[in-house]
């Protein structure tokens, strides 16, 4: 019992359990206002805010905390990780190798939503006037406004890595690197403490973010899209079982052990909606299973904003979701147009709210023969999806790292097991 009560995972769940009652039974109390207006506040180069509902707060303040050690850490982790690589051509190499797998996985994981979804054909039969749209405008007005530069200085995680990546070359060549080594160490020890604190907090996120999560929208706004719901669970359950599993098979790593090491995890990505609010825990745990502080330093980062494994499902069924919805028939031509489309576009979708829907909107835009509107009817059931976007988001590049940790050469097995027994 003692064993229970001190575990993370045990609390994690629990508060998930109770946010679902509480958002549920008691939706007014859940959506309680504690303050007049949001607080928002910037600090170590993030921008965040509190909610003003009661169960929103929870969830928002621990997101917001843990954002505050996600950039600190990618600059920690990358520029240690390169100064003891000292191999700048290394380097390169295993950035090239992570962009190609990426690419790679990514467009693997639209084909097959796009195949699931014309199987299953979840929008074939659904009503639109039993389902409640919502307001779409903010999202078809940014389509215009789109540009790779503006992604990039909307996302902060990405000027961080560029930051940490030319601080790591220019020191991989400074004669005193040792003492720029033994200034940063202990800087990261002390982050990565504080950061085992502050996870204490999760079950409070968890329970908030799922309070907020159904007394908004509730339960019964999933009936008129159980289909759509159902098929893309079972499509990123059949990804994460098969295609990751495959590719962790290649270097005799069973995805079962490495999914109830990140456990925890798992839990509070589930019940925060946010990949975020576990992403330097996930960093912590693959260095501490074996993958190379180097690797783990590049990949993870460069992958929470191109390899969405989750988000590509997602994005790659919700089009053709709208275009059975319509009684719309793509072609094969313009298929592959959405296919060629978003391989592109959804590497946008990460870092920046609501950015998502703008890529749908654009690629709805472009090929002109599904109505944009189609996307209110997506907004009442997007929250319930976003869980199953941010956890297989979050093990793919947990999966991308290991596999590009072996295939480099950079993977202590003796490490592996030790942590996988714990």
């Amino acid at each position: 019992m003692k064993k229970i009560l001190t575990n993370l995972t045990f609390w994690v769940l629990l508060s998930i359990v109770a946010g679902t009652l509480l958002g549920h039974y008691f939706p007014d109390l859940a959506l309680s206002p504690i303050m007049d207006k949001p607080v928002k506040f910037s600090l170590i180069l993030t921008s965040f805010e509190i909610k003003a509902s009661f169960s929103e707060a929870f969830s928002s303040a621990f997101i917001s905390l843990v954002k505050i050690f996600i950039n600190p850490i990618i600059f920690l982790t990358i520029t240690l990780g390169m100064i003891s690589m000292g191999n700048l051509k290394k380097v390169g190499k295993v950035g090239a190798k992570a962009l190609i797998y990426f690419e790679v996985v990514t467009t693997l994981a639209l084909i097959i939503g796009v195949v699931v979804a014309n199987v299953i054909r979840p929008g074939v039969g659904v009503e639109r006037k039993h389902i409640a749209g919502g307001d779409i405008s903010r999202y078809t007005q940014q389509v215009d406004d789109f540009t790779w530069a503006q992604f990039f200085w909307d996302n902060v995680t990405l000027q961080v890595l560029v930051l940490s990546l030319v601080l790591g070359i220019i020191f991989s060549n400074y004669s005193g690197r040792q003492k720029v080594v033994d200034f940063l160490n202990p800087i990261a020890r002390v982050v990565f403490r504080a950061l085992h604190k502050v996870m204490y907090l999760a079950p409070l996120g968890a329970f908030g973010g799922m309070a907020y999560t159904v007394a908004v929208y509730g339960i019964d706004t999933l009936l008129p899209l159980a289909s759509l719901m159902v098929t893309v669970y079972i499509t990123m359950a059949l990804f994460i079982f098969i295609v990751l599993n495959l590719i962790l098979r290649r270097y005799k790593v069973r995805i079962g052990r490495f999914l109830r090491y990140i456990r925890e995890e798992l839990l509070i990505v589930l019940g925060t909606s946010s990949s975020e609010a576990a992403l330097p825990s996930l960093m912590e745990k693959l260095e501490k299973m074996g993958c190379s502080k180097s690797v783990v330093g590049l990949v993870v980062p460069t992958g929470y904003s191109f390899n969405l494994d989750g988000t590509t499902i997602y994005l790659s069924m919700a089009v053709i979701f709208l275009a059975q919805v319509y009684n719309v028939h793509l072609t094969f031509e313009q298929v592959l147009t959405v296919i060629g489309i978003l391989m592109v576009t959804s590497k946008g979708a990460a870092g920046v709210t609501g950015s998502g829907f703008v890529v749908l909107a654009s690629t709805l835009t472009a090929i002109k023969v599904i109505p944009v509107e189609g996307l209110a009817l997506l907004l009442g059931v997007d929250r319930f999806m976003s869980e199953a976007r941010a956890i297989t988001n979050f093990i793919g590049n947990g999966v991308a790292t290991i596999w590009i940790s072996n295939n480099e050469g950079e993977f202590d097995r003796e490490k592996m097991e030790a942590a996988f027994r714990e």
